[in-house]
């Protein structure tokens, strides 16, 4: 990790570097996954069967793409006790956040005049799950619950088989749980195509939300307009704010629990005390060879990894705010009070306890959160993602005839006379 002794231009620098990580590989691959897209809203099914063979491996017909009762049924057999335990516990812990963030309708009332807010939900929902390298069912959890609980009336999920046309036993399971109602086997920009624009087999969704490579951020870049998103995620990002109080140990573990996602990912050390600085770095390079990602660990660090020692605190929140990080835990003396400083962080986690892999499994707040910089003006995956809110207006004939100069004052103003007589026609 690279030491810097922060000053005025250091957060901006890393925040710009961080940046480039989400669009360095993005030009070779647009056109690509371009072609991808608009093959699959041209030719439907055909096109996202040919992708799903070339890509996957798995041949799929119209009578196979979708994940039946069966299939489902033998993943809960797959599925250990243990984890399915575990899963439940998750669910209802994220279930039970979610619905707090429920917001209602609303109207008020005065002589003749109604006004309101009417909130209501999505008709159709797709949520992608990566299916690649790695098994994500906590994906499956933090995407569909809070669609689930905002009422979207369908939620339909794609998710890549193997060359058999299986579905990973714990990414079904945790899908059911949570209350998907259909499940397609095709991954990549190929089904991201497939909900923006509806095949034959897969139903035409209005958003999609889900984490995926960047094939899949490209695409969802691409269909957005046709659909709506949640947005295109860049790589994971940790940052860890501390004093001289804090247990290198803790820190060291916590940054590497982000460098392991891969060789993109970010691990940033804010600090106002040079002695931690330098005993977190000790327990690193202690940490790394033990660890199964190590080489993937050692080329983060390398590119994105930093230790950076403020001068005092005030200098560390300039540089936390700046650099604008997915997740920021603070371990300091009064952690409560710091937080009061900080305007731009995806998710905060308080004290030596509050380990940021608790937030991605089982806290209860959500893990989709904003990276590169966008928590400046982004927020985590929530509830209001699946709802769409109409503004309510009802004026009686004595209400409007109270304000209907002004109203076509304002209108001639902006040389809109049809708007002006809109208005004016219903006192002549």
């Amino acid at each position: 990790m690279k030491t810097i002794y922060v000053d005025e231009s250091t957060g901006k620098q890393i925040a710009g570097d961080l940046k480039k990580r989400k669009t360095s590989s993005y030009d070779e691959r647009e056109a690509a996954v371009r072609a991808i897209v608009e093959d699959v809203h041209e030719h439907g099914d055909s096109a996202l069967f040919s992708y799903t063979k070339k890509f996957d491996g798995a041949d799929l017909t119209a009578d196979s793409i979708q994940v039946t009762e069966k299939e489902i049924k033998a993943a809960y057999e797959e599925v250990s006790p243990e984890l399915l335990s575990v899963i439940k516990k998750a669910l209802k812990r994220i279930r039970a956040f979610h619905e707090k963030q429920v917001q209602q309708s609303w109207f008020t009332t005065e002589e003749g005049i109604i006004l309101g807010q009417r909130v209501i939900p999505m008709e159709r929902a797709g949520v992608y799950v990566p299916g690649g390298k790695a098994v994500y069912p906590s994906s499956v959890l933090m995407n569909i619950v809070p669609a689930k609980v905002a009422g979207v009336r369908e939620i339909i999920m794609c998710t890549p088989c193997n060359k058999e046309g299986k579905v990973a036993a714990s990414t079904l399971v945790a899908a059911a749980e949570a209350g998907a109602d259909r499940i397609f086997k095709c991954g990549g920009a190929q089904a991201i195509a497939a909900m923006a624009f509806g095949t034959e087999s897969v139903p035409k969704v209005d958003k999609i939300v889900g984490p995926g490579n960047v094939f899949v951020a490209l695409a969802k870049k691409s269909v957005f307009g046709n659909v709506s998103i949640d947005s295109v995620a860049g790589p994971s990002e940790i940052m860890v704010l501390c004093d001289e109080t804090a247990n290198p140990r803790y820190i060291a573990a916590d940054l590497l629990s982000q460098a392991e996602h891969d060789e993109m990912a970010s691990a940033i050390l804010v600090t106002t005390s040079e002695d931690v600085a330098k005993a977190v770095q000790k327990e690193i390079d202690g940490f790394v060879p033990k660890l199964e990602r190590k080489a993937i660990i050692e080329k983060s660090l390398e590119d994105f990894g930093y230790i950076l020692i403020a001068k005092d605190r005030k200098a560390a929140y300039d540089c936390v705010n700046e650099i604008a990080s997915e997740h920021l835990e603070i371990v300091t003396a009064d952690p409560f009070t710091d937080m009061t400083y900080i305007r731009n962080a995806g998710a905060i986690f308080l004290g030596a306890y509050s380990s940021e892999p608790l937030g991605d499994y089982f806290a209860g707040p959500n893990h989709v959160l904003p990276t590169g910089g966008t928590a400046r003006f982004f927020s985590a995956l929530s509830v209001d993602d699946f709802v769409k809110k109409s503004s309510i207006i009802s004026y009686s004939r004595n209400a409007l005839e109270e304000i209907h100069e002004d109203i076509e004052s304002f209108a001639k103003c902006e040389q809109l006379t049809a708007h002006a007589n809109s208005i004016a026609v219903r006192f002549e």
